[in-house]
């Protein structure tokens, strides 16, 4: 069993992670940390947790974990990725794991240094909707692949809120615009060439609140618009020669509707759906990554595709500032 730290009592890790850890097959919670001990201890009990922390590197110096979780506030995920690495702990590390690609590359060195486990949690790489998408893709079922399409949204103008925070890493790009640019790139293969943006900030809050992508992969492009400011939507459609595969809720399935994948042929005569009843997406991330972890041989987002991702974050907020094409 991979013993888990958790490094705050943040929601995502509340409500999403640390219930999907003590489910899982092959990890459990041995402690929880927070700034504030009675935080950490009603956390802890909450979940059945031994150990809680008032201390952050107090629990990375303890001998009861092995790994630690990261739901930090982005601004702080670099930070505290290297000193749990340096603490001999593999890292899972909510996205996104850096504010610009080249932050990366000291994860990297830590990570070979230290002969550690540093992953990225997309925890939608992890779900059975997403290798379905990538199979048929990688089956032909389209035909040739010419045009990806995405929507993410949500309204949130709460100024207490980190993704409304500039100073802890918030805005739309950093949140849910990297979640068409992995899932495309995960099904694909493929990376991105160029891109053109445009991107609104809000006047108040100054963090980036919509844009709107058009990305060249070569043999087919991605369009896709995300907002912080917009009622809720999520899709993604990809559309071949032949036929088209619709996500129906292709991020978030608790909250955006069924885990469905659709694919439909050249004129819709013929349509199949694909239904999962229960992908427990969180799930299957903390397993695989507890394998990986151990030394098995098991497919987990890396540093050098995070890095990449994350170059193609950094590319469209270089084209929102110009005109044209954006090289990535």
């Amino acid at each position: 069993m991979l013993r888990f730290g958790i490094l705050s009592t943040a929601k995502i890790g509340r409500e999403l992670v640390v219930p999907a850890i003590q489910d899982a097959e092959n990890a459990v919670v041995t402690a929880i940390a927070s700034r504030d001990l009675a935080r950490a201890r009603a956390m802890a009990d909450r979940f059945s947790v031994p150990h809680a922390f008032g201390d952050y590197d107090a629990m990375l110096a303890s001998d009861q974990i092995d790994a630690v979780y990261i739901p930090l506030p982005t601004a702080q995920h670099v930070e505290w990725s290297l000193r749990a690495a340096r603490a001999g702990k593999h890292v899972l590390c909510e996205k996104p794991i850096a504010l610009k690609a080249d932050e990366i590359d000291a994860l990297i060195e830590a990570r070979d240094s230290e002969k550690v486990l540093i992953s990225e949690a997309y925890m939608v790489t992890y779900s059975p909707v997403w290798r379905k998408v990538r199979d048929l893709l990688a089956e032909g079922a389209i035909g040739r692949l010419r045009h990806v399409q995405g929507a993410f949204t949500y309204f949130n103008r709460d100024p207490g809120n980190m993704r409304n925070i500039p100073s802890l890493g918030g805005g739309g790009l950093p949140d849910i615009g990297v979640y068409p640019t992995i899932t495309t790139r995960f099904v694909t293969g493929a990376e991105p060439k160029r891109v053109q943006a445009t991107t609104e900030r809000d006047p108040e809050f100054g963090t980036d609140i919509y844009s709107s992508v058009r990305a060249d992969f070569g043999g087919f492009e991605l369009s896709f618009y995300i907002s912080t400011q917009l009622a809720a939507r999520q899709i993604m459609v990809f559309h071949g020669e032949t036929g088209t595969i619709e996500v129906k809720s292709p991020f978030n399935a608790d909250r955006y509707g069924r885990e469905e994948v659709e694919l439909t042929n050249q004129n819709h005569a013929e349509s199949q759906l694909f239904r999962f009843q229960d992908a427990r997406q969180y799930r299957r991330q903390v397993e695989a990554f507890a394998r990986a972890a151990a030394g098995e041989a098991e497919e987990v987002v890396s540093l050098e595709s995070s890095r990449a991702n994350q170059a193609f974050i950094d590319a469209i907020y270089r084209a929102s500032e110009k005109d044209g094409w954006e090289t990535v």
